[in-house]
């Protein structure tokens, strides 16, 4: 996979929300210039597999209009039954080389990690296309995230050049202010764009401050 591409807004879609009401709101964050979609492992309890495989399709359906991957999170044997471009892990697992072996094709792969900087390391040897820090400031969406420290994510940039994103807690004023000294090529939001009144402005107001971010470490 080119992960050169891997950069820019990575919206992660909760898919507990009303459906009607998610669609919209994610069509809005596309059509305002989202660069990655995930779809966040955090089902309905009693959904049924054709409902899920429903959103699945609809979220596709919306994300091939722009060009955007779409990324399943965990749920990686969806791989072999839908269309979608990838999968993102919350932690490593131990059978990677089985999982691209029994998936059969080339996908995106991404991995979370917090302040053990073995995982970066990790990853480099699997093949892995991108590192998610989660999270930088506490968020109710990433409650399960240890915080991690600036330091890690300056390490991490001297160990790879695998893209890395940053999650939890980031507003637009955040990444030109708390975060305005580190250097990454990405910020994953939940809450922060699909919560917003009007997730296409607000998607804007994200790409302006990565731009402006990027200029500056240029």
């Amino acid at each position: 996979m080119n992960n050169s591409t891997l950069e820019g807004i990575y919206l992660v879609v909760d898919p507990a929300v009303d459906r009607s009401i998610l669609l919209d709101r994610v069509k809005q964050a596309l059509e305002a210039g989202v660069d990655i979609l995930q779809i966040w492992n955090h089902w309905p309890e009693r959904i049924s597999k054709a409902e899920k495989e429903l959103l699945i399709t609809s979220l596709l359906e919306l994300a091939t209009e722009g060009d955007v991957p779409v990324l399943i999170n965990e749920d990686w044997q969806l791989l072999k039954t839908t269309q979608i471009d990838g999968v993102h892990f919350d932690e490593k697992p131990e059978n990677i080389e089985e999982i691209k072996e029994d998936v059969g094709r080339d996908f995106i792969s991404g991995i979370t990690c917090g302040n053990d900087l073995e995982v970066v390391k990790w990853a480099g040897r699997h093949d892995i296309d991108y590192i998610s820090f989660c999270a930088m400031f506490p968020s109710p969406s990433v409650s399960s995230c240890e915080i991690v420290r600036p330091e890690i994510v300056r390490k991490a940039r001297r160990l790879t050049d695998l893209p890395l994103f940053l999650s939890g807690g980031i507003t637009p004023d955040k990444i030109g202010s708390d975060l305005s000294e580190l250097d990454f090529d990405g910020v994953a939001v939940i809450s922060g764009i699909l919560n917003a009144n009007a997730p296409d402005r607000r998607t804007n107001e994200y790409q302006q401050a990565i731009a402006k971010h990027r200029k500056e470490h240029e």
